[in-house]
């Protein structure tokens, strides 16, 4: 394979596959995408017309993968590592798809709505939707939480599609709205995450851009000091 990832290292949707990448060991080129840039821009729009990323291009095989589930699928199929990110059992397999969804659906897309606004004028704010995307996160944290006992990642025993889902979202939607303390599953969760090399590679490469990040006076300090990870 000839695997090429078009990104931004602070966009929480990239993070999921470049943990799969590290995850895997696969050679891959990144491609940086500033989407403030034309040429980036048509660069990202003549692979994926709907012009977002992460976009996984297979050069070798003539593939091209959009949305981050789906090349990280593509990724376990094709490289799958020392451990599979998609089970090979079935009933696990639907486990590790569901979580996966349960934190784009839950965790994600309310935090983005959070973010997107803090990025629009004063005058065009919507304070209701915002506060509703706020209790949405405390309702992912708690479904969370509730799957975790048992297990030491999200779908099983094993770190899977869905724990590449979990730390981005967790990692923004937490400086938004802090884990609630009486998550403690959650938050010890949390914490594994943290401490996987994948995912330390993943916020060392990051922590640079972080100063971009909308809220970024309320991501804690470990997190912007050089080198936490």
């Amino acid at each position: 394979m000839a695997l090429t990832l078009y990104y931004h290292p602070l966009a929480s949707y990239c993070w999921k596959v470049l943990i799969a990448l590290y995850e895997s060991g696969a050679p891959f080129v990144p491609r940086l995408i500033d989407l403030g840039r034309a040429e980036d821009r048509d660069t990202l729009r003549a692979l994926w017309p709907a012009c977002k990323f992460p976009v996984l291009q297979d050069t070798a095989r003539g593939r091209v993968l959009p949305e981050s589930s789906i090349a990280i699928e593509y990724l376990a199929q094709q490289v799958p590592g020392a451990a599979p990110l998609l089970p090979a059992d079935a009933d696990a397999r639907l486990s590790a798809r569901l979580w996966d969804r349960v934190c784009d659906d839950h965790l994600q897309d309310p935090l983005q709505k959070i973010v997107g606004d803090r990025l629009r004028a004063e005058a065009d704010r919507d304070p209701k939707g915002v506060a509703d995307a706020r209790a949405a996160l405390h309702l992912g944290y708690a479904l969370l939480e509730q799957q975790l006992p048992g297990h030491a990642w999200l779908a099983g025993e094993d770190f899977s599609l869905a724990d590449c889902a979990a730390l981005p979202a967790l990692f923004y939607a937490s400086i938004l709205e802090p884990l609630p303390t009486e998550h403690a599953l959650l938050q010890a969760y949390f914490e594994r995450l943290l401490q996987r090399t994948s995912v330390q590679r993943v916020l060392r490469e990051a922590q640079p851009w972080f100063r971009y990040f909308p809220f970024v006076e309320a991501m804690p300090a470990r997190f912007l000091a050089a080198g936490h990870a």
